[in-house]
C-alpha cells in the first residue's frame, strides 16, 4: 500500500507513524509546504483523559511526549478583581515545536518519507496513491477542490483572537476576563514549558474595532496587549510567532471521503480552542483512520475510509458541539462579567454542559460549595451553623404572592386524554402525581382557549365553567395534599390545531371531525396540510376574548399562575416568526408588526389576571433558521416587550414554527437562548429541553443561566424526582403524611399543614 500524506504538521506527521507502524511494508510519505522547523503559534494542551489514547497507539511517541509535558491541576480566573480558583482538573502542555520534533523524529525512524518546502497545490501533485490523506488545515486546498462532494460549512464567528507566547511561567490554567473603555478582552493561558506560557488574548469583534485594532501590526498588537494586561504580566514580555489577529472557522463536512481521498484532522473539522487542543483532535482522528485500515484492510479503500468516518463521526459531531457551546459563551462573555467572582467560575466551569454541578463536585467540591452559598445568601438563604446551604434547585423562589418551595418545574405535556375538553381522572392522576412528587410548580399541559384551539379532540380545554369545575378538583387536590403550586397554560393551537392524537398518526384530520384552522397567513404547517384561514380583525377579536374569558376561568379554578402559550408554531407563535407570517397589514412584515397582536393578547390577559398573580410567556427562542426566521434576537426584543407590560417569566423553548427547522439536540440544548433572554432582557427566565435530572438544574440555576428549569419526560419516568434529588443531597423537604415511612432516614419529618 502507499499512503501520500499532504500536511506535516502534527495530524499527518502522526498519521504517517501509525501507518508505517501498522504496515511497515506500506509506502508512506508526507509533504509539507513549510520548513522542518517552522511552525506557528505556541504551547499545545491536553487533558489526562486523552493520554490513554495515544500510549496504546503508539508507546514510543507517548513517551517522548509525557518526558516534554508541563502538568498543572489548577485553573485560576481573575474576574471582578480577583482570582478564583478551581482544582482537580488534570491538564498537560508542551511547546508545539517540540511536538513536531518528537514526530518527525519517529516518522523517519519508522521509514516515513518526509518532504518539506514541497507546496503542492492539491492532491493532484502527489505520485500515484493508494490513499491520499489531506491533512492540510483549516485552508485546505483539498476540500477546497471538491467542495461540491465534500459539502463544507465554515462558520466565521463573531470573536477576534491572537495567539502569543510570554516569559512568564505559570502554575496553572490561566484565564483573566479584563473590561476595559472598548469592552472585554480575555486571556487563555497555560504553562507548555519552565520558561515559556501561551497567552491566547480573544474579544468581540466589536470590541477590537472599537480598539482600534483592526489595521494594527504584529509588533503594535503585541505593544497593546502587553500594557493592558500588564498588571498580570509581571513584567514579563509577549512574545509574537504570526500573532496576527484572526477569526475562528468552525469547519464542518457533509461528507469527509471522496474515491480514496480522505480528509483529517482541521481539513475536515475544527474545535475551538477553549475546549481543548486541535492537535488532541487530529491525533484521534490519526488513530481511528488507522484502526480502519487494521480492520478493514486496503483491498477497497473507499469502502475503509466510509468506515473510518462512521466510526469517527459521532464523536467529533459531540466534541464539536460542546466546543462550539464554550465558542459561543466566550463570544458573549460581556453578558457575565457582572456576576459575582464564584458564580462567574461556576458558570466558566460548566459552560460546555460537558461538566455538570455533580461532575465539578467531585473534582473540586470546595468551588461548589462555595457556588451553592453564593446563590443561596443572593436568594435569601443563609447558611447553616456549619456553614452549608441547600443546592440552588432547592432554594425557594418568589414570583408576586407565589411562593415556590424549589425552582423545579414540571413541564406543561399534552395527555390528549381529554373528552370535550375537561380534563379527568387521568389528569388527577398525573398532576396529582408529579406535585406529590416534590416539584415546586406543576403545569398543566397546552389548553385550547376554545373549541377550535385545540390541537387534538383529546387536548383540554378552559372556555366554559364545565371546564373551570374540573381544573378546580385538580387544583384542589394539589393545593391540599402536597406543597407544589400549580399553573396551566393557555393558548390556540392555529394553523397546527385539528390533528390526530400522536398515537393515531399525529397529522391533520382529513374527515367529519376536522374542523377549520387559522393562522396569520394562508399557508399550511406543512405542504400537505390544509391551508388555514389567514385571519381578519373579526377573527383577532374574537380570540383575544377568549383568552381574557379563558384567564377568567383560570383564575376561578384557583390555579397560582397562568402560562401564555407563545411557542411551538400554535397561533401566537405563528404569528411572531416570518416564516408563518406573510401578513402585508399592521401585524406582518417588520419585527415590531409581528410582536404587535401577540403583545396585545398578552395586555388582554394580564388585564384578565389578577395583579398578585403571576403571568409567564412560553416562546420559542429561534426558529434555528438565521437569519430567516425567528432569531434569539427577536426573542430578546419580544422579552423586554413582555416584561414592560407585566409579563413575571420568560419560559424559553424553541422551534416548531417550520418542519425546516434544523434542531441541534443535546443535554440542555436551549439553555444558552434563556440565558442570553435573562442577560440581555433583564427578565426572569424558566429554561427547559434536554433538561435530565437535578444535576443539570442545579447546574443551570448555579451558573444564573435561569430562575426556574422545567423538565418533562424526566417527570415521566420518574414522577418522584425532585424527592430523590433532595434526599441525594441530603436536603430535608415536605413528604406526604402517607409516604413518610419511606422519607430517608435522619431527617425529620415534614407533613402536610
Amino acid at each position: 500500500m502507499r499512503a501520500s500524506i499532504l500536511g506535516g504538521g502534527p495530524a499527518g506527521l502522526y498519521t504517517s507513524i501509525l501507518m508505517k507502524r501498522a504496515f511497515p511494508d506500506a509506502e508512506v510519505g508526507v509533504w509539507e509546504r513549510n520548513r522542518a522547523d517552522d511552525t506557528f503559534g505556541w504551547g499545545v494542551v491536553f487533558s489526562d483523559e486523552t493520554l490513554g489514547h495515544f500510549e496504546a497507539a503508539d508507546p514510543e511517541t507517548y513517551a517522548e511526549i509525557r518526558r516534554a509535558f508541563a502538568y498543572w491541576t489548577d485553573i485560576e480566573t481573575w474576574i471582578g478583581g480577583t482570582w478564583t480558583r478551581s482544582t482537580g482538573h488534570g491538564f498537560c502542555g508542551m511547546s508545539r515545536k517540540r511536538l513536531l520534533e518528537i514526530f518527525q523524529q519517529r516518522a523517519r525512524g519508522l521509514g516515513v518519507a518526509l518532504n518539506f518546502q514541497k507546496d503542492l497545490p492539491d492532491e493532484s501533485a502527489l505520485p500515484p496513491s493508494d490513499v491520499v490523506i489531506a491533512a492540510d488545515g483549516i485552508q485546505s486546498a483539498v476540500r477546497g477542490k471538491h467542495a461540491d462532494w465534500f459539502q463544507p460549512t465554515l462558520d466565521w464567528r463573531k470573536a477576534k483572537f491572537t495567539w502569543l507566547g510570554t516569559t512568564k511561567p505559570l502554575k496553572a490554567f490561566t484565564f483573566v476576563f479584563l473590561e476595559t473603555e472598548w469592552g472585554v478582552f480575555q486571556v487563555h493561558a497555560y504553562p507548555f514549558q519552565p520558561d515559556l506560557s501561551t497567552w491566547i488574548v480573544e474579544c468581540h469583534e466589536d470590541t477590537w474595532r472599537r480598539a482600534g485594532l483592526e489595521h494594527a501590526s504584529e509588533a503594535e498588537t503585541v505593544a497593546f496587549c502587553e500594557r493592558i494586561f500588564a498588571p498580570f504580566l509581571g513584567g514579563h514580555r509577549l512574545l509574537s510567532n504570526r500573532s496576527i489577529w484572526r477569526t475562528f472557522p468552525t469547519v464542518r463536512c457533509e461528507r469527509w471521503s471522496h474515491g480514496n481521498v480522505v480528509l483529517l484532522g482541521d481539513a475536515v473539522h475544527t474545535a475551538h480552542f477553549s475546549i481543548g487542543s486541535g492537535t488532541k483532535l487530529a491525533m484521534e482522528d490519526a488513530i481511528a483512520l488507522v484502526d480502519a485500515f487494521k480492520k478493514h484492510g486496503a483491498a477497497d479503500v473507499p469502502a475503509t475510509l466510509r468506515a473510518y468516518e462512521e466510526a469517527r463521526r459521532l464523536d467529533v459531531l459531540k466534541l464539536q458541539r460542546a466546543a462550539q457551546t464554550s465558542l459561543e459563551w466566550f463570544e458573549n462573555t460581556a453578558r457575565h462579567v457582572r456576576q459575582t467572582p464564584i458564580e462567574f467560575t461556576f458558570n466558566l466551569m460548566t459552560r460546555s454542559k460537558r461538566i455538570t454541578y455533580g461532575n465539578l463536585a467531585r473534582r473540586d467540591p470546595a468551588l461548589v460549595k462555595a457556588a451553592a452559598v453564593d446563590f443561596a445568601s443572593r436568594n435569601g438563604v443563609m447558611p447553616d451553623t456549619q456553614g452549608d446551604t441547600p443546592p440552588p434547585a432547592f432554594v425557594p423562589i418568589r414570583f408576586r404572592d407565589m411562593q415556590l418551595e424549589n425552582r423545579v418545574v414540571v413541564s406543561p405535556m399534552c395527555q390528549y386524554s381529554a373528552v370535550d375538553g375537561i380534563p379527568n381522572d387521568w389528569h388527577l392522576v398525573h398532576l396529582g402525581g408529579r406535585a406529590i412528587g416534590g416539584a415546586g410548580l406543576v403545569f398543566a399541559e397546552a389548553t385550547g382557549v376554545s373549541s377550535d384551539g385545540r390541537i387534538t379532540l383529546g387536548c383540554t380545554g378552559l372556555w366554559s365553567d364545565a371546564h373551570a369545575d374540573a381544573w378546580k378538583r385538580i387544583v384542589e387536590f394539589v393545593h391540599r395534599s402536597t406543597r407544589a403550586k400549580i399553573g396551566i397554560q393557555i393558548g390556540h393551537a392555529g394553523r397546527k390545531a385539528s390533528c390526530n392524537l400522536p398515537w393515531q398518526g399525529d397529522d391533520p384530520l382529513r374527515d367529519d371531525r376536522a374542523w377549520r384552522t387559522l393562522g396569520p397567513s394562508a399557508n399550511p404547517f406543512k405542504r400537505d396540510w390544509p391551508a388555514p384561514k389567514a385571519m381578519d380583525r373579526a377573527d383577532m377579536s374574537r380570540i383575544e376574548a377568549a383568552f381574557a374569558r379563558s384567564t377568567q376561568l383560570a383564575h376561578d379554578a384557583g390555579f397560582d399562575v397562568l402560562e401564555l402559550h407563545m411557542a411551538h408554531g400554535y397561533l401566537l407563535s405563528s404569528f411572531l416568526s416570518p416564516l408563518s407570517n406573510l401578513r402585508t397589514d399592521e401585524y406582518g412584515g417588520s419585527r415590531e408588526n409581528r410582536m404587535r397582536w401577540p403583545l396585545r393578547v398578552f395586555e388582554v390577559a394580564r388585564a384578565a389576571w389578577p395583579a398578585s398573580k403571576p403571568l409567564f410567556v412560553r416562546i420559542s427562542a429561534s426558529d434555528w433558521l438565521d437569519p430567516r426566521g425567528w432569531t434569539a434576537e427577536d426573542s430578546v426584543a419580544f422579552a423586554r416587550e413582555l416584561k414592560a407590560r407585566g409579563c413575571d417569566l420568560v419560559d424559553v423553548s424553541s422551534a416548531g414554527n417550520t418542519p425546516e427547522s434544523r434542531v441541534e439536540y443535546g443535554r440542555m440544548y436551549q439553555v444558552p437562548f434563556a440565558d442570553q433572554i435573562r442577560a440581555e432582557a433583564g427578565i426572569p427566565v424558566m429554561a427547559v429541553g434536554g433538561i435530565q435530572g437535578i444535576d443539570h438544574v442545579n447546574t443551570v440555576l448555579a451558573a444564573g443561566r435561569a430562575d426556574l428549569c422545567a423538565l418533562a419526560r424526566p417527570h415521566l419516568t420518574d414522577p418522584y424526582l425532585t424527592l430523590h434529588g433532595a434526599a441525594e443531597a441530603g436536603v430535608d423537604v415536605h413528604w406526604p403524611n402517607p409516604y413518610l415511612a419511606v422519607k430517608p432516614r435522619g431527617r425529620s419529618a415534614s407533613s402536610a399543614d
